[in-house]
Parts: structure tokens; sequence; C-alpha cells
């Protein structure tokens, strides 16, 4: 018997939705809060230039509205204190396109990357590869993060012993040497 396969209900699709960012909020509630949280995402997520969400998207997007998606991904953002970076960097029309329909028509930036809002200053630079092909309508997003590791001061050891090479041309030297070796 053959199960017929409907389009998904607008309920079903914002209950996905929902489910995912609750899955992605208790994966965030387990991680420590000293790490730095980068998340790259293709949540769809159309990001406008609304001064509403200037808090956690930056200026610089392909976008003059924001879509239902993008709302989603500006609550979660602004609810854990992070910032979308990929809207954050002057570049190009090009550089910022991330999804190009397959009848090269249509653009739009919807793959971004997020990080904490008070470790955004470790991002260099966010912007789209055109070059590599891979068969996709995505673009690779390429970010440029730049993070110094603390330094771990580790005890001291003592500086080993040096070999006398010397003595063991004496034979007499040499044959203690030889006997020593052989005990341990």
């Amino acid at each position: 018997m053959y199960q017929l396969l409907t389009e998904p209900t607008e309920d079903n699709r914002e209950e996905t939705k929902e489910q995912f960012y609750d899955n992605l909020q208790y994966l965030l509630d387990k991680t420590p809060k000293s790490d730095i949280i980068i998340i790259l995402s293709d949540v769809n997520a159309q990001l406008g230039k609304e001064r509403l969400y200037n808090k956690v998207t930056g200026q610089h997007t392909l976008h003059e509205e924001t879509n239902r998606n993008g709302e989603l991904l500006c609550e979660f953002t602004y609810a854990n204190s992070m910032v979308v970076m990929s809207t954050n960097f002057q570049h190009k029309r090009i550089y910022k396109i991330t999804w190009l329909s397959p009848d090269q028509n249509t653009a739009s930036q919807i793959d971004h990357i997020i990080i904490n809002a008070n470790k955004k200053g470790v991002t260099e630079d966010v912007r789209s590869m055109r070059g590599p092909n891979i068969d996709l309508e995505h673009f690779l997003v390429k970010a440029v993060i730049k993070q110094k590791l603390s330094v771990i001061n580790k005890k001291k050891l003592k500086p080993a012993l040096k070999w006398n090479k010397i003595n063991l041309q004496n034979p007499s030297k040499l044959k203690e040497y030889r006997s020593l070796l052989h005990n341990k």
C-alpha cells in the first residue's frame, strides 16, 4: 500500500521551526558560558534593515525587510546575547549572496554566522565564496576568526643530566655504565 505524501501545512512548519530553536537552546544551555559559541546556520533567514533588530544584526544585509525565519533567528540571538556577524561587514552585493535560485534570477542572503555578542571582536570578516563549485544553489560562507589562546604556565622541569661522553671511552667507566644499565 502506498502512502500519499502531502505538502506540510503552515502549522507543521511552524512547529518544526520552534522545535529546532528549542533543540538549539537546549544545546546552548549545556555549553559553558565561558566558551566562544559560533553557530553556522542555514535557516532561510532573510534579515532586513529594520531598526528593531539593530542590536543583533548589522546594516550590511542584502534585504530590506526581515522574513518570518529572520524574525525567529533575531529573537533567538537576542535572547542568548548573540550577534549575526554575516551582516556586519560591508562587501559588494555578490559577496553577500549565499543562495542563488537555479534560474539565476533570485538571490538571497539566508546563511548566517552567529557568535556571542561579547566575543564578536574575534570575527574579522564574513563573506560568501563564489569560486568553489559544489553543485548546489548555496555558496560557501567564509569567516575569518582570530583568537589568541591563553598561555598555560607549566612547571619548570629540572634540566636533564647530560652524560659525559669522554668518560665512556675509559674502559673501567664503560664497564661501570653497562652494569648500571643492566641492573635497571
